[in-house]
């Protein structure tokens, strides 16, 4: 099986005593369906059989399901670490008790403001409460932690969190962006705009600096950005991970389970079409392991995207950030992240391009930028010079080159298809054709090209062997790669230097 599950969420209930103005789950009362305890129990064999490593029980409220206990308990027998996310209401000595008893790895309760704030999105008096279980919590020497959804009204309250936090002794910190679904729909003025991503992020890195708390950011969060990598790689650290962004692990590292025994990749997207099976009719593993199943995002493709996701120079690591956010905002799993901090910079960049229309300008400014591999403006800067100015074959070629190092194999493809198609005896164009078309799996027609590169090019402009010896490579050709080598080291003694390193590589 390629993919291998590490952790899960698992909402035991949708039971709760709470109304939260931001639930995206609309929770109440327990609904109809709910796991059995024996069910339950059944469940946690399963999921120790399927090698999980984390659990994460949420709800609903589910200290409000009297087994959450035994649950934790024999999820712990079968070698899973299960955490706790609550809203704190509850958690009194007895239940602490339990949490020792049942070896719960982390509590964590969600802090959505401070004292007002907090009760006006959760329930009166509910601050004071979870600050109590704080207390209990430090005098038990249970690892606490605090997830806080972040919203316009809060916001400016992260500061003030972070020191009630470190006072009353909590471990990690999460922030995460409250996105309009569930009871947030009828508050949707709340939902911060996708400019205050980058507040968040700076702040997150001035709390991560300061090393008094572990503060994450949750997967609606990032991407791209210095700052984030550098919170997510210090914040990952204490998991032997480098914390990158690698896109979202729903149905390939992680699975949601709902309180009825559904299992889907992820339980914020919960709508039907995203319901892979029930525990009730196919063992877990069935589930798991069934090819048909988590196709949405398994076989989630950079091309797929739209907007700048679709041509982003990440795209092919980030697929698109968090595809709930995407889903949320965009009603569909494949919309643009309009949320992720680095479409917001370049869309700022996108602002200033769209006041030059010169184009001079357009293409010299894209030249630049190219040069400095500044390449996803320099693909919006030229994009816009051949609106004005199709037929350009110099700034077609640059096109082509752009695309290719943004990872847009097919833009790059065609544009150099429309240079072919005027200058067949183009050198440059010939390689791109070749290097795009090995990009796209077509190999064979690929060095096609790359050959006919080479049978164009003079002693001035050897790239075309180099680049067919790299491709040759890429490919597991190693000896085919060392031939195109040495034909080109006999042709240019300056190539000899060019190409000494790759060479010496690939003969040791």
């Amino acid at each position: 099986m390629k993919y291998n599950p590490i952790a899960s969420v698992w909402e035991i209930t949708m039971g709760c005593n709470m109304r939260c103005k931001h639930c995206g789950s609309s929770c109440e009362e327990a609904l109809e369906g709910e796991l059995t305890t024996e069910e339950a129990l059944d469940l946690c064999d399963q999921l120790g059989e399927l090698g999980l490593k984390w659990i994460t029980l949420s709800g609903g409220e589910p200290t409000t399901r009297k087994d959450w206990h035994l649950i934790a308990k024999r999820l712990r027998e079968n070698n899973v670490i299960p955490n706790i996310i609550t809203n704190g209401w509850l958690l009194n000595e007895e239940i602490l008790d339990k949490v020792v008893e049942a070896g719960i790895g982390t509590i964590a309760i969600s802090i959505d403001g401070l004292e007002e704030t907090h009760d006006f999105i959760r329930k009166e008096g509910s601050f004071q409460r979870s600050m109590s279980a704080f207390d209990l919590m430090k005098e038990k020497g249970v690892y606490s932690a605090a997830i806080t959804t972040i919203n316009k009204d809060n916001i400016d309250q992260l500061n003030d969190l972070k020191e009630l936090f470190i006072e009353k002794g909590i471990k990690r910190w999460q922030v995460q962006v409250g996105l309009p679904m569930g009871n947030f729909k009828e508050n949707k003025d709340m939902v911060i705009d996708p400019e205050q991503v980058d507040e968040i992020i700076d702040f997150a890195y001035d709390v991560s600096k300061e090393g008094r708390i572990i503060i994450d950011l949750a997967d609606c969060l990032g991407y791209y950005n210095f700052k984030e990598i550098e919170v997510r790689k210090k914040s990952a650290a204490t998991e032997g991970s480098t914390g990158i962004w690698q896109g979202c692990t729903a149905g390939k590292y992680s699975f949601g389970i709902l309180h009825n025994g559904d299992i889907l990749g992820c339980t914020s997207i919960r709508d039907k079409e995203f319901i892979e099976g029930n525990i009730r009719d196919q063992s877990l593993r069935e589930i798991w392991e069934d090819e048909n199943n988590f196709k949405w995002n398994r076989e989630m493709k950079k091309e797929k995207l739209d907007g700048l996701c679709k041509i982003c120079h990440f795209g092919e690591r980030c697929l698109g950030g968090c595809p709930n956010t995407r889903l949320v905002m965009e009603g569909d799993v494949h919309g643009e992240n309009k949320y992720c901090s680095y479409n917001i910079a370049i869309q700022k960049g996108r602002e200033k391009i769209d006041k030059v229309s010169d184009f001079e300008e357009l293409a010299v400014k894209g030249r630049i930028l190219a040069e400095k591999e500044n390449f996803q403006l320099a693909e919006i800067l030229v994009s816009k010079a051949l609106d004005i100015k199709g037929n350009d074959l110099e700034l077609m070629k640059l096109y082509g080159y752009i695309s290719f190092m943004l990872g847009n194999y097919t833009d790059s493809k065609e544009v150099n298809e429309k240079v072919l198609a005027q200058q067949s005896e183009d050198v440059y164009a010939n390689k791109g054709m070749g290097l795009s078309l090995a990009k796209l799996g077509k190999l064979e027609e690929g060095i096609r090209f790359l050959r006919k590169s080479i049978e164009l090019t003079d002693e001035s402009y050897m790239d075309p062997y180099y680049d067919l010896a790299v491709t040759l490579v890429e490919h597991n050709r190693k000896n085919d790669a060392i031939s195109v080598l040495e034909e080109g080291r006999q042709a240019s003694e300056k190539f000899i230097e060019q190409s000494e390193q790759l060479y010496n590589q690939l003969i040791s």
